[in-house]
C-alpha cells in the first residue's frame, strides 16, 4: 500500500479493508513522499499499522502495489493498481507544461502525464468509477485503456448504506430538537471556501442564530498536511466560544455530510458527495477554468444556487430549501458511479485477478459510517490565536 497523503489514505483503506482478514496476504505499507505527506504516518499508526520506509519499498519486490497517487510509483518493483480517489475527475492538469499546441487538458488521472512515464504506462490496472471516464480516458490517454476498470465509488455505497441512519448519526453529533446542522466543506487551494474564509466566517458568525444553527467545517485535509493544525486553528480564533466545529482530517467525513440540513461548500469533492444526502446545497462562487466539464461538479454548478455575499444567511438558507425540488440532484449523483453498490466487489475481483488468487468465498460487505463524536469534541479550543 503506497499511501501519499491523508486523503489517499481514506480512499485506499476501502481497498486494503477487503485484504485484511486473508490469511495469505499480507499487506505493507509505505509512506511515499508528497508536498501534502505530513500526517500520513500518524494516520497509518492509529489504525496499527507500521509503515516500511520508502527507500526500502523501492528496493523490494512486491506482488501488487495499490496507489492513489502517480508521484513516485514508476519506481516500484511490482504491478501497480491505481485507484481514482474523489467525487469524479474535477480539477484539470494544472502543469500544462508537457501539453503540445492544441493538446487536450484532461484531468489529472486521466493524463499521460499521470499515467505515463517516458511514454511507458505505469500502471498494471486502473481503477475508475464511471464509465464516463474510460470515454474521456479514450481522448486523453488511449494506450491506458486496456488497464482501466470501472469499480465504481466508495463513498457513494457507504453513503447509502448509511442514509437510513441520519437521525442516529445527528443524535450522536449532538443536533438538539429544533436545531439544524450547517456543514461548510472545503477543497484545498486559494479557490477553495477555506481559501476564502474571511468573506464567509462574519455570515457564518454574525447572521445566524446561535440556538437555532449548529456548524461544522469540513477542510480538506491538504489543508492542514500543508500548513498545520495549529496554524489551521490560528486562522479560525474567531469561531473560539461560538460553537462551531472543526472536524479533524482524519475524521470520518461521511456521517457529518449525512446528517447536515445544508452543505455550503465549492467545487470539492465533499459537496458533490453532498447531493447523495437530504441537504440542501450552496455553493460558494468557484474557478470554473480550473474545473472539467465533463465533471459531477460542474453538474452540480448548473443546478445549486450560489451563497450571495452581504445578505443575510439564513434567508438564503431557507430561500435554497423553498427552491429544492425533487430529483433536483439526479444527473449529479447518477454521474459519480456507473456500478452503485457494486465497489467493494468489483474491486476486490480487481485485486485478487492481479494477485492471481481466488477470491473469498464470501461476499464483501458494504459498512454505513460509524456513529461520529459529538460536535462538543470538535469545536475551535481556546487558546493561542494565529499571532506570530
Amino acid at each position: 500500500m503506497v499511501v501519499h497523503t491523508v486523503t489517499f489514505a481514506q480512499r485506499l483503506q476501502e481497498v486494503f479493508g477487503l485484504l485484511e482478514s486473508d490469511l495469505r496476504v499480507q499487506l505493507v505499507f509505505t509512506a511515499a513522499p508528497h508536498a501534502f505527506g505530513s500526517g500520513v504516518t500518524q494516520y497509518l499508526h492509529e489504525l496499527g499499522i507500521t509503515t516500511v520506509p520508502w527507500e526500502e519499498a523501492l528496493r523490494t519486490e512486491f506482488d501488487l502495489a495499490l496507489a492513489a497517487g502517480s508521484r513516485g510509483v514508476h519506481e516500484l518493483r511490482a504491478p501497480v493498481l491505481r485507484v481514482s480517489h474523489g467525487a469524479g475527475h474535477i480539477k484539470l492538469l494544472t502543469d500544462v507544461s508537457g501539453l503540445a499546441p492544441g493538446e487536450h487538458r484532461a484531468p489529472g488521472m486521466l493524463s499521460r502525464q499521470h499515467l505515463l512515464h517516458e511514454g511507458r504506462l505505469v500502471p498494471a490496472a486502473i481503477a475508475y468509477a464511471h464509465e464516463r471516464d474510460v470515454a474521456e480516458l479514450a481522448r486523453s490517454c488511449p494506450e491506458a485503456l486496456p488497464a482501466a476498470h470501472v469499480v465504481g465509488d466508495p463513498c457513494v455505497d457507504r453513503i447509502t448504506a448509511g442514509l437510513p441512519l441520519r437521525e442516529d448519526y445527528r443524535r450522536a453529533l449532538g443536533i438538539e430538537s429544533g436545531q439544524r446542522l450547517v456543514v461548510v466543506t472545503s477543497t484545498w487551494g486559494p479557490a477553495s471556501t477555506f481559501g476564502r474564509l474571511d468573506a464567509l466566517l462574519p455570515q457564518l458568525l454574525g447572521r445566524l442564530p446561535d440556538d437555532g444553527y449548529r456548524i461544522a467545517l469540513l477542510v480538506h485535509p491538504n489543508v492542514f498536511a500543508g500548513h498545520g493544525t495549529w496554524q489551521v486553528r490560528g486562522w479560525l480564533a474567531g469561531c473560539r466560544d461560538r460553537g462551531v466545529a472543526l472536524v479533524p482530517p482524519e475524521a470520518d467525513w461521511q456521517a457529518p455530510l449525512i446528517a447536515a440540513d445544508w452543505i455550503i461548500g465549492d467545487h470539492g469533492s465533499l459537496t458533490v458527495y453532498g447531493a447523495l444526502t437530504q441537504a440542501t446545497l450552496l455553493l460558494t462562487p468557484g474557478p470554473r477554468r480550473e474545473v472539467s466539464a465533463s465533471s459531477p461538479t460542474a453538474l452540480l454548478t448548473a443546478v445549486v444556487p450560489v451563497l450571495a455575499p452581504g445578505y443575510p444567511l439564513a434567508e438564503q438558507l431557507e430561500y435554497a430549501a423553498r427552491l429544492r425540488r425533487p430529483g433536483q440532484y439526479d444527473e449529479v449523483t447518477a454521474s459519480l458511479s456507473s456500478a452503485p453498490g457494486e465497489f467493494h466487489r468489483r474491486m476486490r475481483a480487481v485485486v485478487y485477478r492481479l494477485l492471481g488468487l481466488g477470491e473469498p468465498a464470501l461476499p464483501p460487505l458494504v459498512t454505513p459510517p460509524p456513529p461520529p463524536p459529538s460536535l462538543r469534541q470538535w469545536e475551535i479550543p481556546a487558546g493561542r490565536g494565529a499571532e506570530r
